[in-house]
């Protein structure tokens, strides 16, 4: 029997860099990120489309008669929609979220699929759900440091501006223009990253079987985190917030994300 489990890996890791490439767009219109996601999002509509004809070709029928099939079907139709509106329509809006629900349909089929069938791969690919939502958070988490970094040399330096002293360093600081640019871009990375991290992680825990609480208050944590950053990006791209302001609001954002970290963790009954 063809081993899949490499290619369920590969249709993710896929999907989640298409996914973030989109967001970062349609945060910053950037046109060649665009073409990178669309093309990332056509391997992944090629692997899966080779995994559908595998199966319709196995089981001598269309891959649809049960819930886990279902779900299958379903992401590789939402990819399918994806790329037609993002080659014909240019709708970033609608691309964007169509990808993002795909990728969760497609964890859902993955993480259902292991639990139903109950075999060592499915429990060994759950596990690895689990590895990617810790390792995917602690990275949005350096995302955010250096960004929370960038932040503070902007204060420094605007200080320094200011009370017209410390000129021998200023050059190392590098401008306030490129620090405010530094620090936002690495919040758009950050966000998407943890975006996908809660994702992982809400699909294995329903797909584990462990007791999941939506009231746990890491867990409500790490939804606030996101949100504020997303506050962030909206007060910087919509609101036309820059400068001093949205740097001071990205400090008090880490600060708070230092106490989830650090302190709910401890609190939770859930995460450790």
């Amino acid at each position: 029997m063809l081993e899949m489990k490499w290619l369920y890996e590969l249709i993710l890791l896929i999907y989640g860099a298409s996914v973030m490439g989109y967001f970062i767009d349609f945060i910053q219109y950037n046109r060649k990120v665009n073409r990178a996601a669309f093309w990332l999002l056509s391997l992944v509509w090629i692997l899966q489309t080779f995994f559908l004809l595998y199966q319709l070709v196995k089981e001598d029928s269309f891959p649809v008669l049960n819930m886990y099939d279902g779900l299958y079907f379903y992401a590789w139709i939402l990819v399918t929609f994806s790329l037609l509106i993002n080659k014909f329509f240019r709708v970033d809006f609608i691309v964007f979220f169509t990808n993002l629900l795909g990728f969760f349909i497609m964890l859902l089929h993955i993480g259902a699929t292991a639990q139903f069938k109950g075999t060592e791969r499915g429990v060994h690919l759950v596990s690895e759900l689990l590895i990617a939502h810790i390792s995917l958070a602690l990275l949005s988490y350096g995302f955010f440091t250096v960004s929370f970094l960038f932040s503070v040399m902007y204060l420094l330096q605007y200080r320094l501006l200011k009370e017209k002293k410390g000129y021998k360093w200023l050059k190392r600081f590098g401008g306030l223009d490129r620090l405010d640019k530094l620090s936002f871009q690495t919040v758009t990375i950050g966000v998407p990253v943890l975006m996908i991290s809660i994702i992982l992680g809400v699909v294995w825990a329903y797909s584990s079987g462990a007791e999941f609480y939506w009231y746990d208050i890491k867990t409500l944590g790490s939804l606030f985190v996101l949100m504020v950053y997303m506050v962030h990006l909206f007060l910087r791209i919509v609101k036309g917030y820059q400068g001093r302001s949205i740097t001071l609001f990205n400090t008090g954002a880490f600060l708070f994300l230092l106490i989830n970290f650090f302190l709910f963790s401890t609190l939770s009954s859930f995460h450790f």
